[in-house]
């Protein structure tokens, strides 16, 4: 068990950070009724059950019944991201989980044993409330910030610099929060606030899930999803010293001043902002409208992040694998993968996975999902949000030789996709510019074929049809093999031809639709040949006009 809040060693209780003169000012709320919302007991984290049922549990009913969960379900990407972050640091804390001995009694189980964590509630129970008077939950006030609307915390809404696409509440609108969504809010804003200015001489920084993606590997319930992501050994990445432990366990989670985390712990709970909530007793209930909000603490430099993927670059250094509006990550998916290449650095979960296959802790055959979730952001606005999942075959996690096939495959779909865009740009050049082979007339230019080309948009629907396809392949492959690589591609072929096919039965008919049509169809087939093992190029090619 751990300390309570009387053994406190990172800052004492009346340590002060510089810019709130002493550790929390009085909530600005009637103080014969203060609101409390106990994160504990209170239900705020949005969960799916077995049945499929949408529920919202406590932070306590969400570690006790995590068995009995399928998954956390958060309105954004980021939110459920950062709702796994805070129960994998009270797991860590509270079962340690450092060693593969703790770690096998607690998956034996198949449930987390409610002693230990009713025993740190008790030690902890202030710490856990939204408005504690003093304590806040993950809170810091900044003399400096004035008070705003809470839309500001909401990661999907738009505010000041970050104006989204659906959302339609602006600065001036009364917008109010039940404690609920002001909690989750919060994590999210913690693991997700971008950098931007604050004021003159002051900024924000990017906190920790900022620019990359975010991969969870999915057990069957979410008990086993937070398993099978919380197992780090010691001093391997982030290292863990002494002082080490959550936020809400510090005084002052601001002190002592520093930009390197004490450990796991702070840094999964690490104070990227210091947000005070502003609670008002209405008629309804408890609602938060108001905020202020400052930068809290910076990372520098920045550690790798146990949760993202990397490729190592000799210029760059560790570059973060990222969503792209125009790219699914399954395209990438075969990173993942590569634990033993100097020239990758794959999510710190599946190195833990292929340790406890390795120990026969978990069955090689058996079928895992991954989880990648996150944002794009760009110049301190979000672009979008994005969550896929990909089955986890966990014998790549065993073979080298299986990963190599699975990053053929992919790399023979990328070759296909680059010939198919060749094909539409000598069917966009002769529609432009029909004498282009004899050098008569005019030639086509950049602008004009790009115009063109936009309009049509081949390689989307190429990508989109082989997304199923492809996590298929990835179930098949360790099992079929050559057969499996074969049907794949044969698929990239016909997939190729169709999409080219599509954008034909657009194009005008007549002399000038039917010369650019036979040269796209030759360019692709001369592509297709290049791109593809040749007994699967070979075909016959369409004849449509």
């Amino acid at each position: 068990m751990q300390a309570g809040p009387g053994d406190r060693t990172a800052a004492g209780p009346h340590a002060q950070s510089s810019l709130d003169g002493g550790r929390r000012p009085p909530m600005n709320v009637p103080t014969t009724q203060p609101p409390r919302f106990n994160l504990i007991d209170e239900p705020w984290i949005p969960c799916i059950d077995r049945a499929g049922q949408r529920r919202e549990l406590s932070l306590a009913a969400a570690l006790q019944e995590a068995h009995l969960m399928r998954e956390i379900a958060g309105e954004s990407p980021p939110v459920t991201v950062a709702l796994h972050r805070l129960l994998l640091a009270v797991m860590l804390r509270v079962y340690g989980l450092q060693d593969e001995t703790v770690w096998e009694d607690l998956w034996r189980a198949g449930k987390l044993p409610s002693e230990p964590l009713q025993g740190y509630w008790a030690a902890w129970r202030e710490r856990f409330d939204l408005f504690h008077p003093q304590y806040p939950f993950m809170q810091a006030v900044d003399a400096r910030a004035k008070p705003k609307s809470v839309g500001t915390l909401l990661l999907d809404a738009a505010s000041g610099n970050n104006g989204t696409l659906f959302d339609h509440h602006t600065d001036a609108d009364s917008l109010a929060l039940t404690p609920a969504a002001a909690a989750r809010a919060l994590v999210a804003m913690q693991a997700y606030g971008l950098a931007g200015l604050f004021l003159p001489g002051a900024t924000f920084t990017s906190a920790p899930c900022v620019a990359g993606v975010i991969f969870l590997v999915e057990g069957n319930t979410l008990f086993e999803t937070l398993m099978l992501n919380c197992f780090y050994p010691e001093n391997r990445f982030i290292p863990s010293g002494s002082q080490d432990r959550p936020a809400w366990e510090m005084d002052d989670p601001l002190l002592p001043a520093r930009t390197v985390p004490l450990g796991y712990l702070d840094y999964l709970t690490w104070f990227n902002r210091r947000i005070l909530l502003m609670p008002e007793v209405r008629q309804a209930g408890v609602e938060v409208s108001l905020m202020t909000m400052g930068p809290g603490l910076r990372l520098d430099p920045l550690p790798l992040e146990p949760m993202k993927s990397y490729r190592v670059d000799e210029k760059r250094g560790h570059v973060a694998l990222r969503f792209d509006e125009d790219r699914a990550v399954w395209r990438d998916s075969s990173a993942l993968f590569r634990l033993h290449n100097s020239g990758y650095r794959p999510p710190q979960a599946l190195d833990s996975l292929a340790n406890l296959v390795l120990d026969g802790l978990l069955d090689r055959h058996q079928m895992r999902r991954i989880m990648a979730l996150g944002m794009a952001s760009d110049q301190a606005k979000i672009e979008f949000f994005r969550a896929e999942r990909m089955p986890l075959p966990l014998e790549y996690l065993q073979d080298a030789a299986l990963v190599e096939r699975l990053a053929q495959a992919l790399e023979r779909a990328e070759g296909v996709a680059q010939q198919l865009w060749g094909a539409a740009r000598t069917l966009a050049t002769y529609l432009v510019a029909p004498n282009q082979d004899t050098g008569e007339g005019r030639s086509a230019q950049r602008e004009d074929l790009d115009q063109l080309m936009g309009g049509w948009d081949i390689q989307r629907p190429y990508w989109s049809r082989l997304e199923v396809p492809y996590f298929r392949l990835m179930e098949q492959l360790p099992s079929a093999g050559e057969e499996a690589l074969a049907a794949w591609f044969t698929l990239l072929r016909r997939t190729a031809q169709d999409s080219l096919e599509r954008v034909l039965a657009m194009v005008e008919n007549g002399p000038r639709g039917y010369k650019a049509a036979v040269q796209a169809r030759q360019q692709l087939a001369a592509g297709l040949a290049k791109a593809l093992p040749f007994a699967e190029a070979v075909s016959s090619t369409p004849t449509g006009g």
